[in-house]
């Protein structure tokens, strides 16, 4: 049996209010008293009446929706980052839409053509670079975009980072600290900003000490990649130590040492990651690693875009946040030096 649509005007005059009162009740952000409120959701609730967020939507021209286009999900960095920044949007009564992009520029753009046909407030794209021309028709149709752990040269894009540079020199001068000087990179995707920067950071202060990286592999931000990075890296004049881009690959490079090499960890090679993700803390790796500041990251970039969208801010911000380096026991601690 078909059942017509409970409308706000039933609910207004079953609530005993006017029909802008229901609008105000359910608006994120509008102004309503306690009283109305709860006369209204009770109405609401006897009724079974629910919003029509895209009536609204049409109105009012705004969606309340933000786009957030991602790739490496398989990254645990990911999947932990985005439930916070779809609780952090939420509380400021915006909805997520999750798409997911492979890391090539064709898909990407065609991904974020896909949002802006969902007539979204904003864009948040995470682990993933686009074309100017792409940015450009965003900036064109009033959508405002972050980028949120990656940065590229377009000056009119924010972005919102940890400091690779100084991730990338801290885990250098501990190596060296420790002793090492056969020191090895396994590095992530070269066409990721993270990557570029955590990678100059260590070889400036490898060379600031007069040592030269003494081999470099291509993990790609996969496991099996850095696996195969590894067994190509330690063939033969194996390094002391090695810094891995991120903690899903060191993951891999560890296992690969341990179980494939039969190699000790730290004893025969130490292991550095960056990110500090849970599996990092786990026994099974206890992974000396370079921790992203997650909370800020997220808190500056729901902050630059909800400006942009509330405020009309056409200001670019780019902000870089320090993290700790995390020691633990998959790397040779120096003297002196404490967990």
């Amino acid at each position: 049996m078909s059942k017509n649509r409970v409308t706000s005007a039933e609910v207004a005059e079953r609530a005993g209010v006017s029909q802008s009162a229901v609008s105000r009740t359910f608006t994120p952000g509008a102004s309503a008293s306690k009283k109305t409120v709860e006369k209204v959701r009770k109405a609401a609730e006897e009724l079974g009446y629910r919003p029509n967020v895209l009536a609204r939507a049409m109105v009012s021209g705004k969606s309340r929706i933000i786009g957030l286009v991602v790739a490496y999900l398989e990254n645990q960095f990911y999947p932990e980052a985005l439930e916070k920044l779809s609780n952090e949007l939420q509380k400021r009564g915006y909805h997520v839409l999750i798409f997911l992009a492979e890391q090539t520029a064709d898909n990407i753009d065609a991904v974020v053509e896909e949002i802006l046909d969902y007539q979204v407030d904003g864009i948040i794209a995470a682990s993933v670079s686009m074309s100017s021309d792409l940015s450009e028709r965003c900036r064109a149709a009033g959508v405002p975009m972050v980028l949120f752990n990656r940065s590229q040269d377009d000056p009119n894009m924010s972005a919102v980072t940890s400091d690779n540079y100084a991730g990338g020199r801290k885990v250098a001068e501990f190596l060296l600290a420790a002793g090492h000087r056969k020191i090895g990179h396994i590095a992530g995707w070269d066409g990721a900003s993270t990557q570029r920067d955590r990678e100059a950071g260590f070889i400036a202060a490898l060379a600031q000490a007069g040592v030269a990286l003494h081999s470099r592999a291509e993990g790609d931000f996969k496991m099996q990649k850095a696996a195969e990075a590894t067994r190509k890296m330690f063939a033969s004049d194996p390094p002391e130590a090695v810094f891995v881009a991120n903690d899903h690959m060191a993951l891999a490079v560890m296992d690969t040492l341990r179980f494939e090499l039969g190699l000790r960890v730290p004893d025969d090679v130490s292991v550095v990651g960056f990110d500090d993700v849970p599996a990092a803390s786990w026994p099974a790796y206890n992974l000396t690693t370079v921790r992203q500041p997650a909370n800020r990251m997220i808190a500056n970039t729901v902050e630059i875009l909800l400006d942009q969208i509330e405020n009309d801010t056409r200001e670019t911000r780019r902000i870089a946040i320090d993290g700790p380096l995390i020691l633990r026991g998959s790397a040779r601690i120096p003297k002196g030096w404490t967990a």
